[in-house]
């Protein structure tokens, strides 16, 4: 992505609004005196609002800037969620140790901030009470109502029943709270 922010010499219009590089504003002024301003303070002059009439223009250090913005963008991609989905796998006769089992999975999953796909198969005999299936997915999204969020709602493809829960964000920020308080005190213990 190229950057289109036009500085110095390739600004080209007769006039400016100027901006100091305090945050004072100085006024409008010609093009070439802006240009002066930024070269006796040792900045650039940056183009900052150029639809505006006359374009607005400020006096900063463009590379300390540029850097300063590209280390912001890096920081929110390392915040943000990875987003990737988890699947676990079900069927309909399954047991209560198995069930509880892929609940805790499942929560871990919610509490890192992984999507969870649940995918229900049918075999068999059991296409004929495909209610036992739905039973089982409203049992996992009821135990899983604090800390996700039902995306998509339980529904059939072919054989295969599934759904889909994200993380709450609040849920998220509550857990981790409760262990940063937690963190503390239990190193103060030791």
């Amino acid at each position: 992505m190229k950057d289109r922010t036009r500085r110095n010499h390739a600004i080209r219009v007769p006039e400016v609004r100027c901006i100091d590089q305090d945050g004072n504003q100085i006024g409008v002024i010609a093009t070439r005196e802006a240009l002066k301003l930024s070269q006796e303070a040792g900045m650039d002059l940056v183009e900052i609002s150029p639809m505006a009439k006359p374009p607005v223009c400020r006096i900063m250090d463009y590379g300390k800037f540029k850097y300063d913005k590209e280390k912001r963008q890096r920081e929110s991609r390392k915040n943000q969620v990875s987003g990737k989905l988890k699947e676990i796998k079900f069927h309909a006769n399954v047991g209560e140790h198995d069930y509880d089992f892929k609940l805790r999975h499942a929560r871990d999953f919610l509490e890192e901030g992984h999507r969870v796909k649940f995918s229900l198969f049918f075999r068999g005999r059991e296409n004929a009470h495909r209610e036992i299936g739905f039973e089982v997915m409203n049992r996992l999204a009821g135990d899983l109502n604090d800390i996700g969020i039902v995306e998509q709602a339980p529904r059939m493809m072919g054989r295969t029943l599934s759904m889909q829960i994200n993380p709450n964000p609040k849920a998220r920020s509550a857990t981790r709270k409760r262990q940063e308080h937690e963190g503390p005190a239990a190193g103060a213990a030791e």
